[in-house]
């Protein structure tokens, strides 16, 4: 086949699929985005995540928010939906992992990824916005720093990169960025929810950004439709069918020379494992699902009883400051705005996860029992986010899962097995120990009655993650992962993963940055339309 519907189809808008959709329409390419979510301007946005039908994406509830909720037997996952991805709801925090991702057993003998990498995070960051040091200083940030002093680990304290605006707040002016291309911007405010969706225009999402920037270019975002099957076609090339989210039943399919994956680790290992199984991609590699990462990730924290309203622990940007508590275990701080308490539903008391579900569900009742009054009101949603801080750890640690496919229900759906290194962790230590020495500054420091925190998930031995990774990854072969060094899917080389299902390893610190570099690197070995590919064909890479 030689005519194509188009030339390039892209599965998501996140970090990965705003680069490819940029990059290979700046080429020349004919691109075609296909996003399941809805499209938002900043209006749209829910005002807290109490309207859950603007903030959670749930579509067959008619829920079409930015917020997804997925449950693995070993995790629960919080991802993104919409026009733009996981920036819609992510916490504009913009960290470089260090040494201990670059030289992962899975990749290192690749190339040197740090060196290799270092001008595509230079464009990442330019591309984002990225201001390096969050640039205010109000209780949170102070208790954070006393935190880490307490902790031993004051040296490593700093606050943020963070992707905003910050100009003067509220001020409307012309795109700062992009010579007058991009998107009319508004100073921040410092409203606090920028995980329920910048209202304001601050935030540098990819819709402020590569996204307009690409349509400008001619690529077509669809939004509203779900792809659900890739398959590839005898001679070249691929068609591509998807259907309207939600209830709708009414399919489409175009046919592309290229197609990338970027539908998040979910969406792409969803479609990766299913036409492997069914036959429409049958040369997929059978290590797809292996090195699943978590980010070996954490999400506790620490709630005061009340507080008074001048310590106003809810303003500020989604997150601003750091430390590392160990050398691979990495704290932040994070917090919603006044008003946006839904999220306070997965809090409950800190229970020692050493012990098993009877030990954990004991502690926490032997709490309930010793104080009533003040594990109500602790518990209480009542301005749960002008109350607490979220603390966010993550690891580089080497544990992964492996995810496959089973009938539920009649249906096809994920399922997590324990794999490669350590068992992915069911809490981590050094996360409850960051959150009592936040309970204890916020006492000290704020003169406020305070607890540590932990969530419902963990009491029943299931971490949350806000940084679901790998499972198609980078590697030398078919027999070590599901993409080559170029992202192309090994036996299927117009196929391309560019999204965080293809990083190798955990790089504990928030992924964003390094997908977007990821994404510009291998964008940057595509020709342009119409000439020849240097890249080398995977036979070569094989020595076959």
């Amino acid at each position: 086949m030689t005519e194509f519907d188009e030339d390039v189809v892209v599965v998501g808008s996140g970090f990965g699929g705003a680069v490819a959709a940029l990059r290979a329409a700046e080429k020349g390419y004919r691109v075609r985005v296909y996003e399941a979510g809805r499209r938002f301007e900043d209006d749209d946005f829910a005002k807290t995540n109490w309207n859950v039908r603007r903030y959670l994406w749930a579509p067959q509830l008619g829920c079409f928010g930015i917020q997804r909720i997925h449950r693995l037997p070993h995790v629960m996952i919080l991802a993104g939906a919409g026009v733009g991805g996981g920036s819609l709801n992510y916490a504009n925090t913009l960290y470089q992992p260090g040494p201990a991702f670059f030289g992962d057993d899975q990749w290192r003998g690749i190339a040197d990824w740090e060196q290799e990498l270092a001008p595509h995070y230079a464009t990442a960051k330019r591309m984002l916005g990225v201001v390096e040091r969050y640039p205010h200083t109000g209780p949170v940030e102070k208790i954070m720093a006393g935190a880490a002093e307490d902790l031993g680990v004051g040296a490593t304290f700093r606050h943020a990169p963070v992707g905003v605006w910050f100009g003067k707040p509220g001020e409307r002016v012309p795109d700062p960025y992009f010579g007058g291309e991009g998107p009319e911007r508004t100073g921040c405010t410092l409203c606090g929810n920028c995980m329920v969706g910048c209202r304001v225009g601050a935030k540098n999402t990819l819709m402020k950004n590569y996204l307009p920037l690409a349509e400008r270019r001619g690529a077509i975002i669809e939004a509203m439709r779900t792809v659900v099957d890739v398959r590839a076609l005898t001679g070249g090339g691929f068609a591509v069918t998807t259907r309207g989210s939600g209830w709708g039943r009414r399919t489409r399919t175009v046919t592309a020379r290229d197609v990338v994956l970027a539908a998040g680790t979910w969406g792409t290992q969803q479609l990766l494992h299913r036409m492997r199984r069914s036959g429409a991609l049958p040369r997929v590699s059978e290590t797809i699902g292996r090195l699943t990462r978590t980010n070996s990730e954490a999400l506790d924290g620490s709630v005061a009883v009340s507080v008074p309203a001048s310590l106003e622990l809810a303003r500020g940007v989604a997150i601003t400051t750091s430390f590392h508590i160990d050398d691979r275990t990495h704290v932040e701080n994070v917090r919603y705005g006044p008003g946006s308490n839904l999220m306070g539903a997965l809090a409950t008391a800190l229970v020692p996860g050493d012990r098993g579900l009877v030990g954990r569900l004991a502690g926490l009742v032997g709490q309930v029992i010793r104080a009533p009054l003040r594990m109500a009101r602790l518990s209480s949603l009542r301005r749960w986010s002008e109350r607490g801080i979220i603390a966010l750890v993550m690891q580089t640690a080497d544990n992964s899962l492996t995810l496959s496919l089973r009938r539920r229900w009649g249906r096809l759906t994920l399922t997590s097995a324990q794999g490669h290194g350590a068992p992915n962790p069911s809490h981590l230590p050094q996360a409850h120990r960051a959150a009592e020495a936040i309970a204890a500054r916020m006492q000290s420091d704020g003169g406020v009655s305070a607890a540590a925190r932990g969530s419902w998930p963990e009491v029943f031995g299931v971490p949350l993650t806000a940084h679901f990774l790998g499972g198609a990854v980078i590697s030398d072969s078919p027999r070590t992962g599901v993409i080559d060094r170029y992202h192309r899917v090994w036996g299927h080389p117009g196929l391309h993963v560019v999204d965080g299902s293809a990083m190798p390893a955990n790089p504990g610190v928030n992924p964003s940055l390094t997908i977007t570099a990821l994404a510009e690197r291998a964008l940057s070995y595509w020709p342009e339309a119409g000439t020849e590919d240097g890249r080398p064909g995977q036979e070569r890479l094989l020595g076959t």
